[in-house]
């Protein structure tokens, strides 16, 4: 295998676990390149690395430095802009987790209240049925969003 073919194995393999973790392929592809670069780079040696444009690269670094993951860098007297790892990779793939599966948590207690409204209202004689029903699912994903804080505040070392 040559370093170019590693290089590409590497940006799949950064590309596949983003979007397994529910982000765009692109975000791992851009940690990868950093990585593999070892060094800051300007955001048209990013796009030259990763393939996309420098507009579609700006959208997805702006989720990157928001999650701690990169810093964009500005040099005096030079007009490019500069990419850099920032921080640590592992704190930065939790906080993207945890931002993902609180926002579903909080999505799936929205629709239980809801359904649970919209139950209440209602004449159906499974009524009483389903509000059990959700009430269990609903102490489930509430001990779920209790997991979820505790491992928001592990730190690794």
């Amino acid at each position: 295998m040559n370093v170019k073919e590693i290089k590409k194995d590497i940006y799949s393999t950064f590309a596949e676990t983003a979007s397994e973790i529910g982000y765009s392929e692109i975000h791992g592809r851009i940690m990868a390149a950093l990585l593999v670069a070892n060094k800051k780079l300007s955001l048209q040696e990013l796009a030259k690395e990763t393939g996309y444009s420098i507009s579609t690269l700006s959208l997805s670094l702006d989720l990157l430095e928001f999650l701690g993951m990169i810093k964009k860098i500005k040099k005096v007297r030079d007009r490019k802009l500069y990419i850099e790892l920032h921080g640590d990779l592992l704190e930065g793939v939790k906080k993207a987790f945890l931002i993902k599966v609180q926002k579903s948590v909080e999505g799936t207690l929205n629709r239980f209240e809801n359904y649970e409204k919209q139950l209440k209202k209602s004449k159906d004689p499974e009524k009483k049925k389903v509000m059990k029903l959700l009430n269990i699912l609903e102490k489930e994903v509430k001990k779920l969003d209790k997991y979820i804080n505790l491992l928001s505040k592990l730190k690794f070392i």
